[in-house]
């Protein structure tokens, strides 16, 4: 099995007065044609700008809170932001569209037993949302300079009383349609979006869960604007579907990110269930442009293993990833990490990032 090789890490700096909801919990990457950093924290309501000051380094923090630019169902609960990728002048992000299950307290067993029974919903998870990006901030609506007649607009994937499009899709999905009719928490293998790569209107999201009989899921689906500040899904798939579903052979661990490197998808895999353990980065070829449902195994050569991630128990849950040029190495992989180590963090507001050969 392949190991990594670790080509350098990256200091990224924050200014935030409480640093370890954003350090604590980094939970996705991309980079903006300006080179900005664009991370996020699955635990917060925004995301987060950094800027590069020198050889890698990233400071100059701004935070951009996602409901300025598109409606939120409400200003308390979580977005779980897991994904975010960039394409064609937006910034897109996704929310886990997952139910939780309440974590025992440690203090009184009786209680605890009881919250483990207790299945929660927060509705800001349910977003996949777009935002234009200019001259390094978010904007709700812009027109470029070279196409003045085009008109850039913040929007999301149209919501409804169950979350949105894409779960009444899936509702009725025979793999998926049994666990959403059942609020399957996502750490117990239900429902759980993780992963975002999107190539104009085309949105690939990868499931950290569930994982059937060993195979990982990625949803393919398109998106076009119905009215301001609201998308709709196209129909792409077999018999009018609203989605397409590739099934990928990861050994049987679940998706945490995806990003694409011309037309393939480079991605991160981790457990499903709440445990450490093994995490890989595996390359699916050509996944641009396949048609219809897909199952893809490693045998046929489509899907192959690309390094194993350092294993560190109880820290340094590799959680996002972004191609990021680095020591003459055009496509070195930037991978981030929730829960990171006390060796990553120099200091209360800093934090490495990781940067990998991908070959």
């Amino acid at each position: 099995m392949p190991e990594s090789f670790l080509l350098s890490r990256v200091l990224l700096r924050f200014n935030s007065k409480s640093p370890d909801l954003i350090i604590g919990d980094l939970s996705a990457a991309t980079i903006t044609p300006d080179g900005s950093l664009w991370v996020a924290s699955d635990e917060l309501l925004s995301v987060e700008r950094l800027s590069p000051i020198g050889a890698n380094v990233f400071a100059n923090h701004q935070q951009f809170p996602v409901a300025e630019f598109v409606e939120l169902f409400n200003d308390e609960d979580e977005i779980d932001i897991e994904g975010i990728d960039y394409s064609d002048h937006y910034l897109w992000l996704i929310g886990s569209h997952s139910t939780k299950r309440k974590k025992p307290k440690g203090k009184k067993a009786e209680k605890d037993i009881q919250r483990l029974s207790e299945i929660k919903t927060d509705l800001n998870r349910y977003l996949l949302a777009r935002i234009p990006v200019v001259n390094g901030s978010l904007v709700k609506s812009c027109s470029l300079e070279n196409k003045p007649d085009e008109q850039l607009t913040a929007a999301s994937l149209q919501k409804n009383s169950e979350g949105n499009l894409l779960v009444d899709a899936l509702a009725h999905d025979p793999h998926l349609g049994p666990i959403i009719s059942i609020s399957l928490p996502s750490k117990d293998n239900g429902l759980d979006i993780e992963g975002l790569a999107v190539h104009g209107n085309q949105v690939f999201l990868g499931l950290r869960g569930p994982v059937l009989r060993g195979w990982a899921i990625i949803l393919e689906i398109e998106v076009e604007l119905d009215t301001p500040g609201v998308l709709t899904l196209k129909a792409i798939g077999e018999e009018g579907k609203l989605y397409k579903k590739h099934f990928v052979d990861l050994n049987g661990l679940g998706i945490r990110e995806l990003c694409l490197r011309g037309k393939d998808l480079i991605i991160l895999a981790g457990p499903t269930m709440v445990l450490d353990g093994s995490m890989k980065v595996f390359r699916y070829k050509q996944a641009l442009g396949r048609s219809g449902n897909t199952i893809c195994s490693q045998d046929s050569g489509e899907l192959e293993v690309l390094f194993n991630l350092p294993l560190t128990f109880g820290a340094d849950y590799a959680e996002g990833m972004v191609i990021f040029p680095d020591l003459g190495n055009k496509d070195s992989l930037m991978v981030v990490y929730d829960s990171p180590s006390q060796q990553r963090r120099p200091s209360l507001k800093e934090v490495f990032a990781d940067v990998f050969r991908l070959g």
